[in-house]
């Protein structure tokens, strides 16, 4: 793991240990002013008076990642009334030199900062073109003011001016130390202000020091979201509504064999007895997490010889499988492409070879310990636990050749992939494939850290809704966990938390109670739909049905996804209409029967495809006439075609007569699928054929079928009845009658 993401991990273990499943502060919306002028004055700015505004001024430019020098810095040391999340504020303007003076520096936390380190700093540039002015406006996003030479307020919290914005966790009151730095002189800072996270404010309550508007505490009705649904939506123990929420349970920081064995043989149980038996007595799946790891792993190992290493690794594994038996899913190895036991300090672990180092198969420590967590949890799911894996191909697969040896052995029961907010900014093909790479293996797949940070509420909830659908519809992933949803989860500092301090939720959670708890709507199979080939364009076929077990279901995006007639019909996107689209590919249609492939959304979820028929159905109204052929004709020499071949009758049947036509003496139907000649002079006249021809083009004309039967007599009519082929509809038709 890079350093920097080795440090906010240590920085989540800590924030997890203050949560404990306490009860919801009270919030309230809180400001905290700063005047600018009030702090320690680095010997690069300088402090002024005009129209009765104190404010400090850069007095030189070094633009660049960090500002260098210590005389560049103020240093505030600021009291805060409260625990919680706070968002940033400032009071100033830009000079006339306008995108030359618009920048500086503020510390990407509490606590003093290196001059030197890019990673202790958040770049503001560009301010020229934000803020506000007008007195009641909000001043949420970045504003539009460009003006200069005039005081406006920026939120520095949600305004990205070369660096990725910061929110300030605050864990109690007390004094906290908080510190800006120059980059261009030209700009003036009158004041800044700590406001609640979640409060709304305007220019008029920053200028007059008011604390603004919070949202309204907040309980979660229950009962979890993802109840009753196919793969669980968890949650990392210590945190307050938990099984309102969450019906899976990770301990986050408990489990680590550093936090139960810091010191050797004095095993802490309490916070990990809590989540265990919190699962337990809710009926929910208890995922362990971690038992190998090359990080917060107790001290006093590092030094011990590999025998004794290899020991108390068992020891550790006895202890935990003696104490909780019915453990559902565990980490058995967290991390080993980033983070193996393999170093001294900081809790490194450094046991790696006790348990066979790489060896042959370059992986023989992990396979050790895949084989020792068998033999002590053989009813538990063994799982791997990785980050980085959903951002690069080449990493997915070589996640997958390590998970691959442990299948072969049997060993691999699960496979654990992190979703952090650094994971989860990339693209959507990307991370989809990843998961595709990983899922190939042929076990459970679990999402087990997920959360995803949001300076604003709309980014948060813009890229929850981006990302997460492809980790919760994916038929592989069996479960997904959040990574902490109040203020003082690990990634608190970029807005990754979802609700505040009073349990208000923000709009990322809403969406994800409603996305969990949703039912994908339904296409019911085997719908059956009739239309007749002579259809016109736009002409009704019927409405689609769906089902949906989710009550007030509003059914959006119909789509016909594919089928022999997709390009036939065409379906309503609101409604689930069908009709016509392509008349003249439906009149020549040799087939019987279309098929289409059809979905439908609901607010959350598509259905799957479902597969309808549309018969079509070659009803013939009547008999019409075909280029210029004219209707049915007496005369025994009568050649309408032209063809040489006199006949008592002849005619020509268009595809698709409008109008019923009979011209004595012979009435033409069609009768179930039967050509029918009904005609006087036909009665016990002996030797009369019927002979039904068809022609593609009029010209050449071909004999179907010959009937001279009589089938019945009724008053003055004898009825004879010809069977029409299958491709009837293809061709122009026409019936010669001759008699000797």
């Amino acid at each position: 793991m890079p350093t920097s993401l080795a440090n906010h991990r240590r920085l989540r273990a800590s924030a997890l240990a203050l949560l404990l499943l306490a009860p919801l502060a009270a919030a309230r919306a809180v400001s905290v002013v700063v005047q600018a002028e009030s702090g320690t004055l680095g010997a690069s700015f300088s402090s002024a008076v005009a129209s009765g505004v104190t404010f400090v001024s850069p007095t030189s430019t070094a633009a660049g990642s960090n500002p260098a020098t210590a005389s560049r810095v103020i240093t505030y040391s600021v009291t805060f009334p409260s625990s919680g999340v706070y968002e940033l504020y400032a009071r100033l303007r830009v000079g006339a030199g306008a995108a030359t003076d618009d920048s500086f520096f503020y510390a990407s936390g509490f606590g003093a900062k290196s001059p030197t380190t890019n990673g202790d700093w958040i770049n503001a540039n560009n301010l020229a073109s934000v803020g506000f002015t007008a007195s009641g406006a909000q001043v949420i996003g970045s504003g539009s003011v460009s003006a200069t030479g005039v005081w406006k307020w920026v939120r520095l919290s949600a305004f990205n001016g070369g660096s990725a914005p910061v929110h300030f966790w605050v864990g109690g009151a007390g004094t906290q130390t908080f510190q800006i730095a120059s980059r261009e002189d030209g700009l003036d800072i009158d004041k800044f202000v700590f406001a609640t996270g979640g409060t709304t404010l305007t220019v008029n309550d920053l200028d007059n020091n008011l604390a603004g508007t919070f949202p309204a505490a907040f309980t979660p009705p229950g009962p979890p979201a993802a109840t009753g649904k196919p793969r669980f939506f968890g949650g990392v123990y210590g945190e307050a509504n938990f099984t309102r929420y969450f019906n899976q349970i990770t301990p986050g920081n408990a489990g680590k064999w550093g936090s139960v064995e810091g010191t050797r043989n004095v095993m802490n149980w309490t916070q990990l007895d809590l989540a265990y038996n919190l699962a337990k007595s809710n009926g929910h799946k208890f995922r362990l997490h971690t038992l190998v790891w090359g990080n917060q792993q107790p001290s006093w190992i590092e030094s011990l010889s590999t025998a004794d290493q290899l020991a108390e690794i068992n020891q550790w594994f006895a202890a935990v499988a003696a104490r909780y038996p019915g453990i559902d899913l565990i980490d058995v190895v967290n991390e080993p492409l980033h983070d193996p036991p393999n170093t001294t300090g900081s809790g490194g672990g450094n046991y790696i070879n006790a348990l066979g180092g790489t060896g042959a198969t370059g992986w023989d420590w992990v396979i050790t310990a895949f084989r020792l967590a068998r033999q002590y949890f053989p009813n538990a799911k063994l799982c791997l636990n990785e980050y980085g894996v959903t951002g690069s191909t080449t990493q997915a697969q070589n996640y997958v050749n390590l998970a691959q040896l442990l299948k072969n052995e049997g060993l691999l029961d699960g496979i654990g992939i992190q979703a952090h907010g650094f994971e989860t900014t990339g693209s959507t093909a990307t991370i989809q494939a990843c998961v595709d790479i990983i899922a190939g293996v042929g076990v459970p797949l679990y999402i087990t850290e997920m959360d995803v940070d949001g300076q604003t509420d709309a980014g948060q909830l813009a890229s929850y809704q981006r990302v997460f659908p492809i980790f919760w519809e994916h038929p592989a992933v069996a479960g997904v966990t959040l990574w902490g949803y109040l203020p003082g989860m690990w990634r608190t500092a970029h807005g990754g938390y979802l609700a505040y301090s009073n349990g208000a939720e923000r709009p990322a959670l809403a969406w994800l109670k409603s996305y969990v708890g949703n039912d994908r709507p339904v296409v019911p199979p085997s719908q059956t739909f009739t239309v007749s080939q002579s259809a016109a364009a736009g002409a009704a076929v019927g409405s689609v049905a769906a089902t949906d077990s989710n009550s007030g279901t509003v059914f959006q995006n119909w789509q016909i996804t594919g089928g022999t007639g997709a390009g036939v019909f065409t379906l309503n996107a609101t409604t689930g209409a069908l009709t016509v689209s392509n008349s003249v590919a439906l009149a020549a249609t040799t087939t019987t029967a279309y098929t289409l492939s059809v979905s439908v959304a609901d607010t959350f979820t598509t259905s799957a495809v479902t597969g309808l028929t549309v018969s079509v159905v070659q009803t013939f109204s009547g008999w019409a006439t075909a280029a210029g052929l004219g209707g049915p004709q007496a005369g025994a020499a009568y050649d309408a075609d032209r063809d040489g071949v006199p006949n008592l009758l002849e005619f020509a049947l268009g595809r698709r007569p409008a109008t019923s036509e009979s011209t004595s003496p012979l009435i033409l139907t069609l009768e179930n699928g039967s050509l029918v000649a009904r005609h006087t002079r036909l009665r016990n006249a002996t030797g009369v054929t019927l002979f039904l021809q068809s022609s593609p083009d009029l010209v050449n004309w071909i004999t179907v079928t010959t009937s001279p039967a009589v089938e019945s007599t009724a008053g003055l009519l004898d009825t004879m009845r010809l069977t029409l082929p299958a491709d009837a509809a293809r061709y122009f038709l026409r019936l010669q009658v001759t008699q000797p």
